[in-house]
């Protein structure tokens, strides 16, 4: 699931290879979704020989309701990876600039919709460069490709099954968001600040080597994992402020195995909507 940058040079020319540049910058708002800016032009500048760029507030998103960027349906995913060229069997690997939420979710939202080989670049754009590797501004509109979308709904939560989570001791409710977020005492919030009760905090940002977007080794991120309580719930389900960040969280336990693991798409921007859900924070 993560690919290093010796791996994707020496595969460069692999038929099966399909690329994806899934930058985006996000910039957090005080109360509510974060504004997210698309990366495509730094793409047309400079990428990964073979890489496509990948929208994902525009190509994996389907807004609606109370979730702003929520998992599409298997059309449209259909639909934009055959754009892209992706055939069913192909090795798909994502790899962004700056923060990897948008790298995270587009794996989350690829597997969730049946894709087999989802991978992320570790160290992103920033360790490519850093290695020297190449990079160049073509790029060639591929041949339609046949990719067929089989929806997994095992990893997706709804506020009914969070609901149903609380309390129970074979459910966990993983939240990825900064500490002052989870207590409720700074930080942006999403409507109502706090968290979902009985939940437990790993912030997405422990599971990433400190100042990188690299991850832990995966024994670093299982005893972290360990240590909160979370392995031994059966059933695991993430969330954030909107499904970005605990994407990443997601893609972390699977790494380790767990590919079980769910993620509440939505997140707090759905759970705060309504005001008979609960919320909980911390004693000033």
């Amino acid at each position: 699931m993560l690919c290093s940058q010796e791996w994707l040079f020496a595969h460069l020319d692999d038929p099966r290879l399909r690329i994806f540049d899934c930058t985006v910058e996000m910039r957090p708002q005080p109360v509510g979704k974060s504004i997210l800016i698309s990366g495509y032009q730094d793409w047309a500048r400079a990428h990964i020989p073979g890489a496509r760029y990948l929208s994902m507030p525009d190509e994996l998103s389907a807004p609606s309701g109370n979730i702003p960027y929520g998992l599409p349906g298997g059309e449209q995913i259909e639909h934009v990876l055959r754009a892209h060229g992706v055939n069913d069997g192909d090795i798909i690997v994502l790899y962004g600039s700056g923060y990897l939420g948008s790298v995270v979710r587009s794996w989350w939202v690829l597997t969730a919709s049946g894709a087999k080989d989802v991978r992320i670049l570790d160290g992103g754009l920033e360790g490519w460069r850093d290695a020297g590797l190449p990079l160049n501004d073509a790029s060639t509109a591929p041949e339609s490709g046949n990719f067929h979308a089989r929806p997994r709904p095992d990893l997706v939560a709804d506020a009914d099954e969070v609901a149903a989570g609380i309390g129970n001791d074979d459910v966990v409710l993983l939240n990825a968001l900064a500490p002052e977020q989870f207590k409720g005492s700074g930080g942006a919030h999403y409507g109502r600040p706090g968290r979902i009760p009985d939940s437990i905090s790993v912030p997405f940002r422990d599971l990433l080597q400190p100042g990188t977007s690299r991850f832990k080794s995966e024994d670093e991120i299982r005893t972290i994992l360990e240590a909160a309580g979370v392995l031994a719930r059966p059933r695991i389900i993430s969330y954030c402020g909107g499904g970005v960040a605990a994407s990443g969280t997601t893609f972390a336990l699977h790494l380790i195995g767990r590919d079980d693991a769910a993620l509440y798409d939505g997140s707090l921007t759905d759970w705060s909507a309504d005001p008979a859900r609960p919320m909980a924070v911390d004693p000033a």
